[in-house]
């Protein structure tokens, strides 16, 4: 297959790319640098038989669309994105000219390409907004009602992708993806509570909660995410689709579990909550397991042991 990856240097995006080359495929990597890392394709790029090719460039800008119709991937993943909540609310145009514009872009040459499929990374937790709690973990057939220019911007995207599929015949997976962590997420960032805490704990650095702790996530480990973008290259056709585990932790929770891997024993700080975070989410991934026949399979004390190793290895490597 030859497939091509937006936002293909960031955590997820690179893990996703590994994946695909080990698999045997040929993979082009788009992404502008802004939040990735070409550190993050150090394995990628080291490929021999030239099966991987990276381009730097921004999918806001309409030459991503002449990209892709010229390197004609038969799956494009799409990945690249604003992924900060809080941006979204304080600059809701500059959210949508990512997320909205630079997808419709990618859509574009898709279409020009007579690309087969478009695997894009929604957000489980923000499209559906704030539904009554007994109905977590939420489904899909929950109502999408995003209280976030993101969630609102991702919930469009997908709108554009039934709308594709059926004017020009481009099929398409949408996955809404739960609170996604794992190596390679920034810790200096302003998303990736799971990183920021893995960072600051290593440093003896006091942790900083936001709210009183009790808001939930359901918190999914990459590697598997990355099993689901790749079982969706074949399956799931046509079909939101959610990634999570169905399990809530709350921020205080998470914290405790990590700093007690970490060995501290100090308290985090707490702060104001934020505008635009829903207080709880959790996903329900049933339709997963029947149309992808996928599962995750990585509790939240193995994965979260799991970055501060990687953590801790590139503290000492540096």
């Amino acid at each position: 297959m030859r497939a091509l990856v937006t936002g293909g240097a960031g955590f997820i995006g690179s893990t996703l790319v590994d994946r695909l080359l080990a698999e045997g495929h040929e993979v082009d990597v788009v992404d502008d640098l802004s939040s990735g890392s070409l550190a993050n394709l150090a394995d990628a790029r080291a490929t021999p038989d030239h099966r991987f090719t990276f381009h730097q460039l921004d999918i806001r800008d309409s030459a991503v669309s002449d990209l892709i119709e010229r390197r004609s991937p038969e799956v494009v993943f799409h990945l690249a994105a604003q992924i900060d909540v809080r941006v979204s609310v304080a600059d809701p145009v500059h959210d949508a000219m990512i997320n909205v514009i630079g997808s419709l872009n990618v859509l574009e040459g898709a279409r020009r390409a007579g690309t087969r499929k478009v695997v894009f990374a929604s957000s489980g937790g923000t499209i559906y907004g704030e539904p009554p709690d007994d109905e977590l973990p939420y489904s899909e057939s929950c109502e999408q009602k995003p209280v976030s220019p993101y969630g609102v911007a991702k919930k469009v995207v997908s709108d554009y992708l039934f709308t594709y599929r059926r004017l020009y015949d481009l099929e398409f997976t949408s996955l809404a993806l739960a609170n996604v962590y794992g190596p390679r997420q920034d810790p200096h960032g302003e998303a990736g509570v799971v990183a920021i805490f893995a960072g600051r704990l290593l440093a003896g650095e006091t942790c900083r909660i936001f709210g009183d702790g009790s808001a939930t996530r359901d918190y999914i480990y990459v590697d598997d995410v990355v099993d689901a973008f790749v079982r969706a290259a074949e399956k799931g056709s046509g079909l939101v689709i959610n990634i999570g585990t169905g399990v809530e932790t709350s921020t205080l929770g998470l914290y405790e579990t990590m700093a007690r891997a970490a060995g501290v024993d100090e308290s985090a700080e707490f702060a104001p909550a934020r505008d635009g975070e829903v207080p709880r989410s959790a996903l329900d991934a049933s339709r997963a397991g029947i149309h992808l026949g996928w599962k995750p399979w990585t509790d939240l004390d193995k994965g979260t042991a799991a970055v501060l190793d990687y953590f801790r290895d590139r503290a000492t490597r540096s």
